[in-house]
C-alpha cells in the first residue's frame, strides 16, 4: 500500500499538479483504474518512452543536415580555433572555414547511425530504482540517466567513426589548412586543438540535447505517447 501510494505521488509530481484539489481528483482516478501500475509497468513505460526519443532523436541527427541545420546542436569550429576562423575571414578566407565547418557536421551525421545499440543497450539494464529516480527527476532526468550510462560506449564507438568521416569528408585537410594558414600570421600564438576528440564529444552531446527533446515532449504532450504503455505510465493524471 505504501508503494502504491509513492507511485500516485510520483506520477503527481510528474504531472505537474500544483494543488490539494488537484491531487485528490487525481486519486480518485488512479483508485478507479483497475489494479494500478506495478513496478513492471513503471519500468516497461520508461523504457520504452526512452526507446522512443532514441530512436527519433537518433534519426534526425543522422540525416543529412541533422546537426549542419540544427542551430541546438551544429557543431562549430572548436573553441581554441575561434580566433583562427574570424582572422581568415576578415582576410577573405571564409570559404575554407565553411567547408570545413560542414564537413565536421557530416562527420557527426555519420557517427550518429551508430549510436542507437549502445543506447538500448543502456535501457536494458535499467532497474526499478533507476525508473523511479527519472520519474521524480526533472523534464530530462531519462537524458541524464543516458548520459551518465553510455558517454563512455558512444566516445569508443563514435571515435574511429568521426575519425574516418572527418577524413572522407576532407574535414581534416581543411582544418589543416586554416590552422596551418593561421599559424603562418606573423605573430600569432600557434594553435593545434584535438579535432578528432572534440567532433566526437559535440556528436554525442547533440544526441543528447535531441533525445531531451523527445522526453519532454512524452512528458508533456499526449500526442507523443505513442503506445498504450506510455499513454498509461505518462497519462495517470488525465493529460
Amino acid at each position: 500500500m505504501k508503494y502504491k501510494f509513492l507511485v500516485v505521488t510520483l506520477f503527481w509530481l510528474l504531472c505537474g499538479y500544483t494543488s490539494t484539489a488537484q491531487l485528490g481528483k487525481f486519486l480518485d482516478q488512479f483508485g478507479k483504474k483497475s489494479g494500478g501500475l506495478s513496478e513492471g509497468d513503471i519500468v516497461l513505460g520508461l523504457k520504452e518512452a526512452l526507446n522512443v526519443g532514441i530512436s527519433n532523436g537518433s534519426a534526425e541527427a543522422s540525416k543529412v543536415d541533422g546537426f549542419f541545420k540544427n542551430e541546438l546542436i551544429k557543431i562549430a569550429v572548436p573553441p581554441e580555433a575561434q580566433k583562427v576562423a574570424e582572422t581568415l575571414r576578415r582576410m577573405g578566407l571564409g570559404d575554407q572555414v565553411d567547408k570545413f565547418t560542414l564537413s565536421l557536421n557530416r562527420a557527426a551525421e555519420d557517427a550518429a547511425k551508430k549510436s542507437k545499440p549502445i543506447f538500448v543497450k543502456a535501457i536494458t539494464s535499467m532497474t526499478v530504482p533507476d525508473a523511479l529516480g527519472i520519474l521524480k527527476g526533472q523534464n530530462d532526468a531519462a537524458t541524464q540517466y543516458l548520459r551518465k550510462t553510455t558517454n563512455d560506449d558512444l566516445f569508443k564507438t563514435f571515435f574511429p567513426v568521426v575519425d574516418s568521416t572527418l577524413n572522407l569528408n576532407k574535414a581534416t585537410e581543411y582544418y589543416a589548412d586554416i590552422v596551418n594558414t593561421y599559424n603562418q600570421i606573423p605573430l600569432v600564438k600557434k594553435v593545434n586543438p584535438n579535432l578528432k576528440e572534440y567532433a566526437t564529444q559535440k556528436t554525442i552531446d547533440g544526441l543528447y540535447v535531441l533525445i531531451a527533446q523527445e522526453e519532454k515532449k512524452i512528458r508533456e504532450d499526449p500526442v507523443a505517447r505513442v503506445s498504450d504503455v506510455l499513454k498509461r505510465v505518462f497519462g495517470q493524471g488525465g493529460k
